[in-house]
């Protein structure tokens, strides 16, 4: 794969994370001395800052090139104009430019994950690229960006990686004679239809081998673009071979402007849900995931609007913040909910044992305590009141019967002495 050129510490961070000398002049002393400058958002992004990984290869010391006043500046010391042209602290100018998405090619070496997680109703997986555009800032796949050393923040969302061979691995690997049909999901860690999926077409051409196949398929997403392939998905269906789920966090649309900023609109995605049952594509609502005060309160309406648009099902998790994504949401909170962000915190933690995450089978999808047993008795209700299944069902229903193996398949790349063996068995 190639390597990702790396970008100065001090343009990586676009907003420096250390404490500001103190001022006297200054209203925002605190009592410990320092000034903490409120955390500003970029427009068209949802990390605040680009927080370092874990695996970072090679960790540069904060440096002054002098780009950083030049191309991220607090918008309290005025634009990235009016520095670079003299102006005054304080003038009003435009906001700092938006970071460019940048899309690096991969020869992957293997397309179908599997897992034996209790926690989830499938075992195999696909996910045709890595990192995610749409920027949504809970995303708990965020710290798998580290093991390529780029950041689980704002390079997740704007340094993408596209699998370009995934089509033709996904052949090999239905081929062989050891594969067993069964319900491959797709964009589990990063969503399938992002926008750079307009382009490459890397999910609509793993859908038609899919389709060819009749290996049954799963897809989840939160974009508007899973109605390009109806056709496909629509004859899947009518042999019980696909199922779709829409996620819904909120019908706030302005909380899912900050929180999911490059993803379609709530209302956007209730429409899909309509497009998709009616074109007979069995689909569920995922409200994923519950935020306590801030998207938690919509629960019960989001139910009720997707089973009217025809979902037949619905499913929910409670905000999840492994490793480098807990730091990336409270900056997050500090931003856009300052006013509730130690209240929503405080509910987590309860939720979580006392910590911001317990990775616990069997618990890290709900937590536990009294505000997760409430949370539940609510979708309960609402889901006995609607008339909807919520236990996960919709995979038993596939039919993986029909299955046909791929007779023509690609000959691995030359130099991959390891994949040419492997298709001898």
């Amino acid at each position: 794969m190639a390597r990702f050129p790396k970008f100065p510490q001090g343009i990586a961070t676009p907003f420096p994370e250390q404490p500001q000398p103190p001022s006297d002049d200054d209203p925002t002393l605190t009592p410990e001395g320092f000034v903490h400058r409120p955390q500003v958002a970029q427009k068209g992004r949802g990390a605040v800052t680009n927080l370092r990984g874990r695996y970072e290869s090679v960790n540069r010391e904060a440096f002054d090139d002098g780009w950083q006043a030049l191309d991220f500046v607090d918008r309290s010391a005025g634009s990235a104009a009016s520095v670079e042209e003299g102006g005054e602290d304080g003038d009003d100018g435009d906001e700092p430019p938006r970071l460019k998405t940048i899309v690096t090619e991969e020869q992957a070496r293997s397309i179908i994950s599997r897992n034996s997680s209790p926690d989830l109703p499938f075992s195999l997986s696909l996910n045709p690229y890595r990192g995610c555009e749409h920027g949504c800032i809970y995303c708990f796949a965020r710290p798998s960006h580290s093991y390529l050393g780029l950041s689980p923040g704002l390079d997740f969302e704007s340094r993408l990686v596209a699998k370009t061979n995934a089509p033709e691995l996904l052949l090999r690997e239905l081929a062989r004679p050891s594969y067993q049909p069964d319900t491959i999901t797709v964009g589990i860690n990063t969503d399938a239809y992002q926008p750079i999926e307009r382009e490459r077409q890397l999910t609509r051409r793993i859908l038609q081998i899919l389709h060819d196949c009749e290996n049954p398929v799963a897809l989840i997403t939160k974009s508007s673009l899973i109605e390009r392939d109806i056709d496909l998905l629509a004859a899947m269906a009518a042999k019980r071979q696909a199922i779709a789920a829409v996620t819904i966090t909120t019908l706030d649309g302005a909380i899912a402007r900050t929180l999911e900023p490059r993803a379609a609109s709530p209302a956007r995605r209730l429409r899909v849900i309509r497009t998709l049952a009616e074109a007979g594509i069995p689909v569920s609502v995922s409200i994923a995931p519950v935020i306590p005060f801030v998207t938690e309160p919509d629960l019960e309406r989001v139910m009720e609007a997707a089973v009217e648009a025809g979902a037949r099902q619905a499913g929910y998790i409670v905000l999840r913040l492994p490793w480098e994504v807990s730091p990336l949401f409270r900056q997050w909170l500090q931003a856009h909910f300052p006013d509730r962000a130690a209240r929503v915190m405080n509910r987590i933690q309860d939720m979580r044992g006392g910590k911001d995450y317990d990775a616990e089978f069997s618990t890290r999808m709900r937590g536990t305590g009294v505000w997760a047993d409430l949370l539940h008795q609510r979708f309960e209700k609402a889901s006995q009141r609607l008339g909807i299944d919520h236990r996960n069902r919709a995979f038993a229903t596939l039919d993986a019967s029909r299955f046909r193996r791929p007779q023509v398949v690609p000959a691995a790349p030359a130099g991959r002495a390891n994949d040419q063996q492997l298709d001898l068995f």
